[in-house]
């Protein structure tokens, strides 16, 4: 897929999420002069530790997108099994297409062309509520949310307070 064909399609992509609202989150683009650089808003979910917080994140997409993943970045800081405390996201439909070199993921779990940045965001969304602690990016909030669930929960809240402060 050429870079135009894979521009034209973000555009689609943001232009149905702008008409078509979905709840949880919110997308615009970075620069306007750049596809390819998204900010995401993502309200943290009700029912979880991340209620009420207001997530700010970049998706990256390459040039080949579909065919090849965004990576995605929280920039409002965020403690989570599988946030690393960069902020980068790791969650299975965001690794290269293909067999798992180590063997902990299924092809089928990994990147597809079939994915867009909806199912992208509502996937991150539900790793917020439910985290994935085999295969954590942020070992140290794996094993708090495992062994001392109580202080996990108090450094989220941190982290939803001063979100909650950032959006003012």
């Amino acid at each position: 897929m050429s870079e135009h064909q894979s521009a034209l399609l973000l555009r689609k992509q943001l232009a149905d999420l702008n008409r078509n609202a979905v709840e949880g989150f919110s997308a615009g683009l970075i620069d306007e002069s750049d596809i390819y650089k998204w900010e995401v808003l993502i309200i943290g979910p009700p029912d979880t530790v991340y209620e009420g917080g207001f997530f700010k994140a970049h998706l990256y997409f390459p040039v080949e997108y579909p065919l090849r993943p965004p990576r995605m970045k929280f920039i409002t800081e965020i403690w989570h099994p599988n946030i690393d405390k960069n902020g980068d996201v790791c969650i299975s439909i965001l690794h290269e297409p293909g067999d798992d070199k180590w063997g902990y993921e299924k092809a089928s779990e990994r990147w597809l062309p079939v994915h867009t940045a909806e199912t992208i965001l509502i996937s991150v969304i539900s790793l917020l509520a439910d985290p994935n602690d085999e295969s954590p990016a942020n070992v140290d909030a794996a094993k708090e949310w495992r062994e001392n669930y109580p202080e996990f929960k108090r450094k989220v809240a941190r982290c939803v307070r001063k979100s909650q402060e950032e959006s003012m």
